[in-house]
């Protein structure tokens, strides 16, 4: 079991979630965060007032994974995620020791799979 944590471009957002669905990866943890890495952050002017951003909006997935779908995850993260540009963003991967379902106290890979009939009922 593997902790895939990706940061990206808040603009991507919508197409690594699809992506990440078309590989049958559910489960995700979406956060705002800002940082910068080698693009070093933005600079503009306001009301003729030079000013530099350094730390730039983006986004941080975090997604538990059994060892079979680290790489589908990775590879549709890159795909849908890559600009080619300096700020595209960065993919770690951390072993998990354990994993718990809090609601059935199915652990480990039990605990990644989808859980049958999850689907929210129609209103």
């Amino acid at each position: 079991m593997k902790l895939i944590t990706a940061i990206l471009r808040a603009e991507r957002l919508a197409d690594v979630k699809r992506a990440l669905i078309e590989a049958d990866v559910r489960g995700m943890t979406l956060s705002r965060v800002h940082g910068h890495g080698g693009q070093g952050g933005r600079a503009g002017s306001y009301r003729g007032s030079p000013f530099r951003v350094e730390f730039l909006e983006k986004v941080r997935l975090e997604i538990a994974v059994s060892d079979d779908f680290v790489r589908p995850t990775i590879d549709a993260i890159v795909r849908a995620a890559r600009t080619g540009d300096v700020g595209d963003g960065k993919i770690f991967v951390q072993p998990l020791d354990t994993v718990v379902r809090i609601r059935t106290g199915e652990s480990d890979e039990a605990a990644l799979t989808p859980v049958a009939g999850s689907e929210p009922e129609p209103a």
